[in-house]
C-alpha cells in the first residue's frame, strides 16, 4: 500500500518532468506545411553584399567604369533625343521641331563637306577650263547654302510661331541653319524622321 502523501509525490514529479509537446504547425490546404517567413528575413536574403575596394587602384578602377556605363547611357539617350540628356540648346518641344523641319529634307548644306572635297581634288586636274571653273565654284556653292539657311530659317519660325506662340523662338532660325549644314548620320540628337516624312507635323 502506497501512502497518500508518496504516491501523490510521484505524479507530481512525473507531470513536472514531461517536456512540452512542440507546437502543431497546420499546414493550409495547398501550403508549404511550414511558416511563412517573415518579410524582413526573406529582403535580408534577397540582398548582395556590398564589398568594399580593397584598395585606392581598386575603388578608381571602379569609378572609371561608373563613369564610362553613366557616359554611354548620356550618348544613347542624347541620340535618342530624350530630353532627361539633351543639353540646353536642344531641349523642347520648339527645338525637337525644328529637328524634324530639318531632317525632313534634303539639304545642300548636308553635303557641303563632300563638295568641298571634290572641288579640291578637281583643282588639281591640268586642265584650265576646270581650274578656272573652281574659282567661281566655292563662292557659288558657298551662296547656295546660305540662301538655303535663309529659308529653313524662315519656314521653321514661321511654323514654331503657328504651332507654340508662346514659347521662346529665340535663336531658332539659325539653330535650324546649322543643323541643317551637318552631315545628315553626325547630327545630334540622331533624326528621328525620314526625309520626305511630313507625318511629324500632326505632333508638332
Amino acid at each position: 500500500m502506497f501512502a497518500a502523501g508518496r504516491l501523490s509525490s510521484v505524479f507530481r514529479r512525473r507531470t513536472q518532468d514531461a517536456p512540452e509537446a512542440p507546437p502543431e504547425v497546420v499546414a493550409k490546404p495547398g501550403g508549404k506545411g511550414r511558416p511563412t517567413p517573415k518579410r524582413k528575413e526573406a529582403e535580408k536574403r534577397r540582398r548582395q553584399p556590398i564589398t568594399a575596394p580593397a584598395n585606392r587602384k581598386e575603388a578608381y578602377k571602379r569609378l572609371r567604369d561608373k563613369q564610362s556605363t553613366d557616359r554611354a547611357k548620356a550618348r544613347e539617350g542624347m541620340a535618342k533625343g530624350d530630353e532627361k540628356y539633351l543639353l540646353k540648346r536642344d531641349k523642347g518641344a520648339v527645338r525637337r521641331m525644328a529637328r524634324n523641319y530639318v531632317d525632313s529634307r534634303r539639304t545642300v548644306g548636308s553635303y557641303l563637306m563632300y563638295l568641298l572635297l571634290a572641288l579640291v581634288v578637281l583643282n588639281f586636274l591640268p586642265i584650265p577650263a576646270v581650274r578656272l571653273a573652281m574659282l567661281f565654284a566655292p563662292p557659288v556653292l558657298l551662296l547656295v547654302v546660305f540662301v538655303e539657311g535663309l529659308l529653313l530659317a524662315r519656314g521653321v519660325n514661321k511654323l514654331a510661331a503657328e504651332r507654340h506662340p508662346d514659347d521662346d523662338r529665340k535663336g531658332l532660325g539659325l539653330y535650324a541653319a546649322m543643323r541643317a549644314m551637318q552631315i545628315r548620320r553626325l547630327r545630334v540628337p540622331a533624326p528621328q524622321v525620314q526625309i520626305g516624312d511630313t507625318s511629324w507635323k500632326d505632333k508638332a
